[in-house]
């Protein structure tokens, strides 16, 4: 007969162990999470803060490359439909000229030629009225020719349109990838500063006023002449903004990235450069470090951030993210790579 006991429970104390074990195994594995991600330092909050800040500079100058980029393709696509627009006017007024020439021609062509002479109480009168038939259909060849070249034209010039008009949405596409990057970096970097203690923020933000050079402040900028005239114009263009804050895709007068403030100082120079660090290499010709001038471009970082010379080793620079433009010695901005003279 089978068996109808229930089974044995385990007991109130073996569950105490249990519950006990568990418990400081949850305890030993919070610890040692905590052991191996203890909190940063303020110094490596700092590093990495500032590594975050340069890459949000390389995805800035990529997202002011793609705004000029748009800029550039929505003033030709613009120009480009107002060709279209022109062409399409003039096709219609040749179409309307083709249509009055045939009328003349219909109705002037109602009798045979040759018996319009014989007819004709005046033959030097008719060869006359015969030349300027013969000039007629030789209009009605020259305006179809005119029709079909200015239809081919249209749909070259559409077709060029489309194909902008494609790029552009591409390029707004890239836009708003660029766009969530850079804001992505700032938000990263954001979260890391606000690990800091109070003390540790104070720290900080006073070692970044002690770095920052605003209008007013005494700089030794030695006494190095400009290697040019535009050089000097730029520079000094630039030293009326200092205080000015850094902004991503800041390029004036209120506020500024790397990029935008060299652009800024050198139109004021009556001199056009780019708007990116990497294409603002290519403005110029290329100086070693020993060859540097004042208003010379100064490139640091593998391409990500770009300042103008000063002279005496300071650059004229706009830094980063909840900085101001400002001077600051070349040793405190990274991996110098190369200047640019324009």
């Amino acid at each position: 007969m089978a068996s109808h006991r229930r089974p044995k429970q385990p007991s109130r104390t073996r569950v105490t162990v249990l519950t006990a074990t568990a418990a400081a195994a949850v305890a030993l594995t919070s610890q040692g999470a905590a052991q191996a991600a203890p909190k940063p330092s303020k110094d490596e909050v700092k590093s990495k803060v500032d590594a975050l800040y340069e890459d949000a500079g390389r995805a800035t100058d990529k997202y002011n490359g793609a705004k000029e980029k748009q800029e550039k393709l929505e003033k030709q696509i613009g120009d480009l439909q107002d060709k279209v627009a022109r062409g399409q006017e003039e096709l219609n007024d040749l179409r309307d000229g083709l249509g009055s020439m045939a009328s003349a021609q219909y109705r002037s062509g109602g009798i045979d030629p040759s018996l319009q002479l014989f007819l004709s109480s005046d033959p030097d009168d008719y060869l006359d009225k015969a030349s300027a038939l013969d000039q007629l259909s030789g209009k009605q060849v020259e305006a179809l020719k005119k029709i079909q070249e200015k239809q081919r034209d249209l749909a070259q010039q559409r077709k060029e349109a489309a194909g902008k008009l494609d790029d552009l949405a591409d390029t707004r596409k890239e836009l708003g990838r660029k766009k969530k990057e850079v804001q992505g970096k700032l938000g990263e970097a954001q979260k890391l500063l606000n690990t800091l203690t109070a003390k540790e923020k104070a720290d900080l933000a006073a070692k970044e006023q002690r770095a920052s050079r605003a209008a007013g402040d005494r700089v030794d900028l030695g006494k190095e002449a400009p290697a040019s005239n535009r050089g000097a114009a730029a520079l000094s263009a630039a030293a009326t903004q200092l205080g000015k804050p850094y902004v991503s895709g800041g390029s004036g007068p209120n506020s500024y990235d790397c990029s935008g403030l060299t652009q800024w100082a050198y139109a004021h120079a009556d001199v056009s450069i780019t708007r990116t660090t990497y294409t603002q290499q290519n403005d110029g010709t290329k100086i070693g470090r020993s060859q540097l001038k004042p208003g010379d471009l100064v490139f640091f970082n593998n391409l990500a951030h770009v300042g103008l010379y000063a002279g005496n080793g300071q650059v004229l620079h706009a830094p980063k993210p909840g900085a101001v433009v400002r001077y600051e010695a070349m040793e405190y901005l990274g991996n110098f790579q190369f200047g640019v003279r324009i």
